[in-house]
């Protein structure tokens, strides 16, 4: 066997392997470093995992807001108040006729005697009712909308279509609030995300930071690594998976915090949704969610360890 063959490079398997275990001794290593030095690596990790928790928490309160208005959709309806010539008869042909609308889900009249019991039981006012000589009040078709109240456009010009329907005296729309309630939630939709970013930002200054006291911290061994010949990859790659570690950690903490807020809350809520006669349990995160706010709390890490590192790590160089 010649020099030149046993002088051939390792087989890339040889290769694959010794890259493998040295990622995994940079991964063992980070991890170990964090556990020495307890009491700075839970401090900064705190810190990450409050900034994830605010705006996550945000964001799992937006979206119980959604669910619980996302049945008020159906509550939302059309009062047609008829004219007081339209009689109990005409009012359920209207009705029958507004039924078979493409927009509309259903269509139910209220003749003049069941409106004037309703608003007796309803109003409190039934010894004033009775003084009078007849029934003031005019029949009432109750339409119920086909659409999303996300549509407003279509909504309105279901309630002018209907304004003009033959003895229809006025068209009211119940429950508009529910429109600005939409509105109110696309603004704070944008405010959370705007509110995530900055403190995205934050999370990669504090990682940052933290790399790059580390580096200082470590100054002498790095120049003793280049000094004896290792590659600027083998001595950034502690810091990078220190960095993904503080993301992961810190977006564990996040979910914790998410998590104690929604049981200190569960029960005022659903002492409130009793209050109102109905049931309601929190919604959480969910394993895609939480899996996809760790994806981040690691991207964020990995990213302001990146920095670091490529900033400071050029600038030491042996004596």
């Amino acid at each position: 066997m010649n020099a030149r063959t046993s002088q051939r490079r390792p087989d890339v398997h040889a290769r694959a392997s010794a890259w493998l275990l040295s990622h995994a001794r940079s991964l063992v290593f980070s991890l170990g470093k964090l556990y020495r030095t307890p009491l700075s690596s839970l401090m900064t990790t705190a810190v990450i995992g409050i900034a994830l928790a605010l705006p996550t928490g945000m964001y799992l309160m937006l979206s119980n807001l959604e669910a619980i208005s996302g049945g008020w959709d159906e509550s939302a309806q059309v009062s047609l108040f008829l004219k007081p010539s339209v009689s109990d008869e005409q009012a359920e042909e209207l009705a029958r006729q507004i039924q078979r609308r493409d927009d509309v889900g259903s269509a139910q009249a209220i003749g003049k005697a069941a409106a004037l019991a309703e608003f007796r039981e309803l109003s409190g006012f039934g010894a004033a009712l009775d003084a009078l000589d007849g029934n003031p009040l005019p029949a009432v078709v109750v339409v119920q909308p086909g659409l999303a109240l996300k549509d407003p456009l279509r909504i309105q010009q279901l309630v002018y279509d209907l304004e003009r329907e033959p003895g229809v005296e006025r068209a009211q729309l119940d429950l508009q609030w529910v429109q600005r309630l939409y509105a109110i939630m696309e603004t704070a939709q944008r405010g959370v995300l705007v509110i995530g970013i900055m403190l995205g930002l934050a999370v990669l200054l504090v990682v940052g930071n933290t790399i790059r006291l580390d580096i200082q911290n470590r100054r002498d061994e790095i120049e003793v690594a280049k000094l004896i010949g290792a590659t600027d990859a083998f001595i950034r790659r502690p810091f990078l998976y220190g960095g993904i570690w503080y993301g992961v950690i810190g977006g564990l903490l996040g979910l914790i915090m998410v998590e104690a807020a929604l049981g200190f809350l569960a029960a005022p809520v659903n002492r409130l949704a009793g209050l109102y006669g109905g049931q309601y349990q929190l919604l959480d995160l969910g394993a895609g969610a939480a899996f996809s706010v760790l994806l981040i709390a690691m991207a964020l890490g990995l990213g302001g360890s990146w920095l670091a590192v490529g900033r400071h790590l050029s600038d030491i160089e042996p004596r």
